[in-house]
């Protein structure tokens, strides 16, 4: 495709060239008109070639501009799936951490509870310490649940549209 610039270019000199010499050829010599006629066809015939492939060519340029289009869309959508992946792997990540650090803390406290009770000595404060990291323990399990459960549902939800759109369509 970037030789059709330089082709045509060549070709429009010949062009010229070939007019220059038809005007000469006919003022010197008037009974050549049957080689000039022939020459002006021949012109004729390169000049409509040189409008085909002029046209071939911005219907080329049309489609690779199309392409480029789609496949920059394409890469925008790609992109921005990846960003949500990472957002909600994130997310998912955070979450299992503190569930982690929750249960340590849970498990800490059963572990000073079940000292305190075989020593026979009543602790009250553990044993509120001991509901209240369960409690916690609880809401971390819940919040991990949920961005699992968003992490699917981001994943299902387009699979979901393009198979109502093919229902539908």
């Amino acid at each position: 495709m970037s030789e059709l610039p330089e082709l045509e270019t060549r070709i429009m000199a010949a062009l010229e060239r070939i007019k220059a010499g038809v005007g000469a050829q006919t003022a010197s010599d008037p009974t050549s008109d049957v080689d000039a006629s022939a020459l002006e066809a021949q012109v004729s015939e390169l000049t409509n070639k040189l409008d085909e492939e002029k046209t071939a060519n911005s219907q080329l340029e049309e489609r690779v501009k199309l392409l480029k289009e789609r496949q920059d869309g394409k890469l925008a959508e790609l992109e921005s799936n990846v960003d949500a992946g990472r957002a909600r792997s994130s997310r998912m990540d955070r979450e299992l951490q503190r569930l982690r650090q929750v249960n340590a803390e849970l498990r800490d406290i059963n572990g000073q509870l079940r000292e305190a009770l075989s020593e026979g000595v009543s602790e009250p404060h553990l044993v509120n310490k001991a509901m209240l990291a369960e409690l916690e323990a609880l809401r971390a399990t819940r919040a991990a649940d949920a961005a699992e459960m968003d992490a699917i549902l981001e994943e299902l939800t387009p699979i979901i549209e393009r198979e109502a759109a093919d229902a539908t369509g």
